[in-house]
């Protein structure tokens, strides 16, 4: 994956982006290898957490299959160093137009957030990559967005459950990111999920 499409599409084809929040590096990585394992490919490790860099870069050494990303880049710094770290794909839970430029400038795909049609249409043309809907309101508020900006890729996050997902990709996400819920679910069930 050298392009920003081909990262972009990567970061979205199961439909998931597991969210994982720890304390530091090594619970981080201890938390990503069982879903890496179960066959989830899509990782955003938030900034927030203690040792994210590292993390990033271990996962991105030991599983250069999946597509790791930071998320809670809320500034071109972060964005620039997140990049170095090995991150294919930023996400933020707002748009700073200066974090799409800096992740652009060196090929990762951004996801900035927005909270309203209006933050969707900016995110857009500033060119995000695909808009992080945060919190997540409802699948029919994807529908209703989708009516009027069908060529929007949302993915709705922040209390979206695994059980969930069918139901946010039928309104017309492109994926959704999930956080602690993922945490709570057992494996088997990430599994039949990702099958289905």
């Amino acid at each position: 994956m050298n392009y920003r499409y081909e990262i972009t599409q990567a970061v979205v084809r199961q439909g998931i982006i597991a969210i994982i929040r720890t304390a530091d590096t090594s619970s981080t990585v201890q938390a990503a290898v069982p879903l890496l394992d179960a066959g989830i490919t899509s990782l955003e490790l938030p900034l927030t957490n203690p040792g994210a860099l590292e993390a990033i870069r271990q996962l991105r050494t030991n599983y250069p299959a999946a597509v790791i990303g930071a998320g809670s880049v809320l500034d071109e710094a972060s964005a620039v160093a997140s990049v170095r770290a090995g991150a294919q794909f930023l996400v933020a839970p707002n748009l700073n137009e200066s974090v799409i430029r800096a992740g652009h400038r060196y090929g990762a795909a951004v996801l900035p957030g927005a909270g309203s049609v209006s933050e969707v249409v900016q995110a857009l043309e500033a060119g995000a990559d695909a808009v992080k809907v945060f919190p997540a309101p409802t699948p029919q508020w994807v529908r209703d967005v989708l009516a009027v900006l069908p060529y929007a890729p949302l993915v709705p996050t922040g209390g979206v459950a695994p059980a969930d997902v069918p139901a946010w990709l039928e309104a017309g996400a492109v994926a959704c990111g999930v956080g602690s819920a993922l945490a709570r679910t057992p494996i088997e069930e990430i599994r039949a999920l990702l099958k289905s």
